[in-house]
């Protein structure tokens, strides 16, 4: 089974910039947040990972999950 690494929207010096998780470099920078987003989230589809977006403090105000959940939920 391979590691998930989930993708992170986070503020940079000249905008936002979408990075995959343990990695020190981002993937893309973007000068808006919506954009960043997007990619982003094509990663996360193609990773089956997690999207973290986080706001301008850097605290994550929205996460979206794109095929690692557990696949017996009730309720």
């Amino acid at each position: 089974m391979k590691k998930v690494k989930n993708v992170h929207v986070v503020p940079a010096t000249a905008g936002w910039s979408a990075k995959t998780e343990g990695k020190s470099r981002a993937a893309k920078n973007f000068e808006r947040q919506a954009d960043a987003i997007e990619f982003a989230r094509q990663m996360a589809i193609r990773n089956e990972s997690e999207l973290l977006i986080h706001g301008k403090n850097g605290q994550i105000r929205e996460k979206n999950s794109y095929g690692n959940d557990p696949k017996n939920i009730k309720g």
